[in-house]
């Protein structure tokens, strides 16, 4: 059955609710789907590792199989649990995580093709929310797609989320209005030249400069 679990305020920070954290590592453990703030948009998650379960994300979204799905980690120590970090993504991490970055990175043979689409590359970021990483530091990585049906608009609310994604979500998490409400920017490394794939909050000449450096 589906439930929204309301972020609390501990001294102007939301935080989930220890009893409502307890469920939702419970939920995410047995191969369920939750929804979650970030900085950007609203996120749709589960365990990247239980192959179950991410297909259980393609078909909530109605997204194509052959479409890859990222990862949010908590640090960088999480980040090289995943994905192989050359010095270009440690000067994109340094600069700019966490925040609204998605690094296309090699991955690491844990990673499940399914949620890469059979590519050798993942896509990971540290979002800047305190929920989202208060979740992944609970729990450990999570997918993050954004929580809508494929190709409909990014969900910048909870109840953006619930009204496309409904009951094929176990728990949806309302930490209030994305402060961004932009997508993050993608930048792939897997070859000798970084390429923008997805413009989004940071800007294309903000990261070039800071590769240039």
């Amino acid at each position: 059955m589906m439930e929204i679990v309301t972020c609390t305020e501990e001294g102007g920070v939301p935080t989930i609710p220890a009893s409502k954290m307890r469920e939702i590592i419970t939920e995410l453990t047995a191969g369920r789907l939750i929804v979650y703030p970030t900085e950007t948009v609203y996120g749709l998650g589960c365990d990247p590792f239980d192959e179950t379960a991410v297909k259980r994300i393609y078909m909530a979204k109605r997204r194509p199989f052959d479409m890859p799905m990222s990862i949010a980690v908590r640090d960088v120590k999480m980040m090289e649990e995943i994905a192989y970090l050359d010095d270009r993504a440690r000067t994109l991490i340094k600069r700019f995580m966490p925040g609204p970055l998605t690094l296309l990175v090699k991955k690491r043979s844990c990673v499940p093709d399914i949620l890469t689409a059979s590519t050798n590359e993942v896509g990971i970021r540290i979002p800047q929310h305190p929920v989202a990483l208060e979740l992944i530091g609970e729990f450990g990585p999570i997918v993050t797609t954004s929580a809508n049906m494929h190709s409909h608009k990014s969900p910048v609310t909870c109840r953006d989320a619930v009204n496309d994604l409904g009951a094929s979500v176990s728990i949806y998490i309302d930490g209030g209005p994305a402060r961004l409400g932009t997508p993050s920017t993608i930048v792939q490394l897997t070859d000798d030249d970084p390429v923008i794939i997805r413009p989004g909050a940071i800007a294309t000449e903000t990261i070039e400069a800071a590769l240039n450096e």
